[in-house]
């Protein structure tokens, strides 16, 4: 799934709610509840941020050479028109894809923690040997997709 028009308003907003926060902090908080299916930019999270300013649904603060927001009552009032079983943008996200395949994308993402942490520290032997590697993984991963899921279909 696709966040949609308005959802990081609305995420915003109920972070928000529950406590003050910076644009990065809600931008971590968004991809946490969501597990890591919704990673939302700072060109989507900032400019909402200010809209939400504009119209006087949020405020921000200087902290520790910060900006931090925190909702109004405005924002409050707003956010009480809402259906309470209407679920959080972040659950709508996730909801959509499996545990397996959450579990998937977690794991994807810490091998890329982990060639980050290489680039940075590796000899270039230890380099060479990533890649390699990363060679044999890419094309097992193929090999994967080409047996065609002979499995599911017992």
């Amino acid at each position: 799934g696709k966040a949609r028009r308005g959802d990081i308003r609305t995420a915003a907003l109920l972070l928000l709610s529950e406590e003050p926060r910076n644009g990065y902090a809600l931008m971590q908080e968004i991809e946490q509840r969501s597990s890591g299916v919704w990673r939302p930019s700072p060109g989507s999270v900032y400019p909402a941020l200010a809209q939400l300013e504009d119209e006087g649904l949020i405020r921000s603060e200087e902290v520790d050479g910060r900006k931090r927001f925190a909702i109004t009552d405005a924002g409050r009032e707003l956010l009480a028109e809402r259906s309470p079983d209407a679920p959080a943008p972040w659950d709508t996200l996730a909801g959509g894809v499996s545990e397996d395949v959450q579990e998937l994308f977690g794991l994807m993402r810490q091998v890329g923690v982990a060639g980050v942490q290489l680039m940075q520290t590796a000899t270039e032997s230890q380099i060479a040997e990533a890649k390699k590697l990363l060679i044999e993984t890419r094309r097992a991963i193929y090999r994967i997709l080409a047996d065609g899921g002979k499995d599911d279909a017992a």
